[in-house]
């Protein structure tokens, strides 16, 4: 395995949906990470981010794989609220961790979505059990790379 790959970074997020605890990275060491970052009003999130995200969730089981959802707005803040996002979440059944990213200090990309570099949403970031940032994927990626991506890491935890 190597390990010269980058720790993922904690996510630094304002509120959370859809779980009694915040989620950490540390409590999810173990398991792979799926964090997909989204935004209600993004087109390519709703058609296919979110429902391959709910897909994942369905696949795997939890105790193996973690679906995290991250809401990181970085336009149309106005319309994009907490109260709209508890709404949609609703709305599109989304019942995995959600959490609302935590806005820059007077930079418009937010803070999670900086630290690990995303150009834009849809992204998928794959985080292997020990916690190594391993892909990061932009706009639409297939079921089969991600599935195969999933199983690749959860074999390699296996194996030591």
């Amino acid at each position: 395995m190597n390990t010269d790959l980058p720790m993922a970074p904690e996510w630094q997020v304002e509120r959370w949906f859809n779980a009694a605890e915040p989620p950490t990275l540390a409590a999810l060491r173990g398991r792979v990470v799926v964090l997909e970052a989204f935004q209600m009003l993004c087109p390519g999130c709703v058609s296919h981010g979110l429902p391959q995200a709910r897909r994942i969730r369905e696949t795997f089981p939890p105790e193996h794989v973690a679906v995290i959802g991250l809401h990181t707005v970085f336009e149309h803040h106005a319309a994009m609220t907490p109260v709209s996002l508890e709404a949609f979440l609703h709305e599109y059944r989304i019942d995995f961790p959600v959490g609302v990213d935590r806005a820059g200090d007077g930079d418009p990309i937010p803070r999670t979505m900086r630290a690990y570099g995303m150009q834009g949403t849809p992204t998928l970031c794959l985080i292997d059990p020990q916690g190594r940032l391993r892909h990061r994927h932009f706009g639409q990626v297939g079921d089969l790379a991600i599935g195969a991506q999933i199983a690749w890491m959860l074999e390699s935890a296996a194996r030591g």
